[in-house]
């Protein structure tokens, strides 16, 4: 039995609020258990100076941890004057994984800011925060569409992750912080609406997992993000 009491291939309760924050030209709310991360999407004129006069745009995000997101009190990063490792790691896979669905040269030369925050973390922060960025960027570009900045939707396809595990020798979706913290082995699968797989992280806590266990985390991965990618569809109206 899972400490949630949930199936092992069943998602924590799942929501996406979209237009939460009202000054953004796109964002959501979502929830994966007791999971919250708010995502916003600002729209910028402009481009970093490695892409100026190539005609094309550019997305990119930050991702942080309000300091009492956890049990105990975390030290704003902002305070220390440095990211940590993980808040560098974990902003850069948000901003791989929106550019791997995004067209570019459809953007013109315009840049997306997303911002992941972090209210209440239980487990799958980083799966959590990409899945809500997709429909913040959404949002945003269809903002720019309406405004006739925008001729369409620069996104070519969805993109959501989901964290599997290996839990008492049982593969397992969507770990809340229970299992991750005492999971055999931990994975986060980022994957596309076509089913096109943009990264996997995966580690084993204990004894190395098998090839088998391997494929049955990914065979969870895809029902997951199936259910979240309907979730995505119902949030901006598609």
């Amino acid at each position: 039995m899972r400490p949630s009491g949930r199936a092992a291939d069943a998602l924590r309760p799942v929501s996406l609020e979209p237009g939460f924050a009202r000054h953004a030209e796109g964002s959501c709310l979502i929830r994966m258990g007791q999971t919250e991360v708010l995502c916003t999407a600002s729209v910028e004129g402009k481009v970093p100076p490695f892409l100026r006069g190539q005609g094309q745009g550019w997305v990119t995000a930050e991702y942080g941890m309000l300091p009492r997101a956890t049990h105990t009190r975390g030290e704003r990063e902002a305070a220390r004057g440095k990211q940590s490792g993980r808040t560098q790691e974990i902003q850069r896979l948000i901003g791989r994984s929106l550019r791997a669905v995004t067209d570019m040269k459809a953007m013109g030369e315009m840049s997306v800011l997303i911002d992941c925050d972090v209210l209440t973390a239980d487990g799958g922060t980083r799966c959590a925060s990409i899945t809500g960025a997709w429909v913040a960027l959404h949002l945003a570009f269809e903002h720019c569409r309406r405004m006739n900045i925008l001729s369409r939707n620069p996104l070519r396809d969805q993109v959501a992750a989901v964290s599997c595990g290996v839990w008492e020798g049982t593969p397992v979706l969507d770990l809340d912080y229970a299992e991750d913290s005492k999971a055999d082995a931990d994975a986060n699968f980022v994957l596309t609406g076509a089913g096109g797989i943009v990264e996997v992280q995966g580690t084993a806590e204990g004894a190395p997992f098998t090839d088998a266990e391997l494929l049955a985390l990914l065979a969870l991965a895809r029902k997951g993000t199936a259910e979240l990618f309907a979730r995505q569809r119902e949030a901006v109206g598609l």
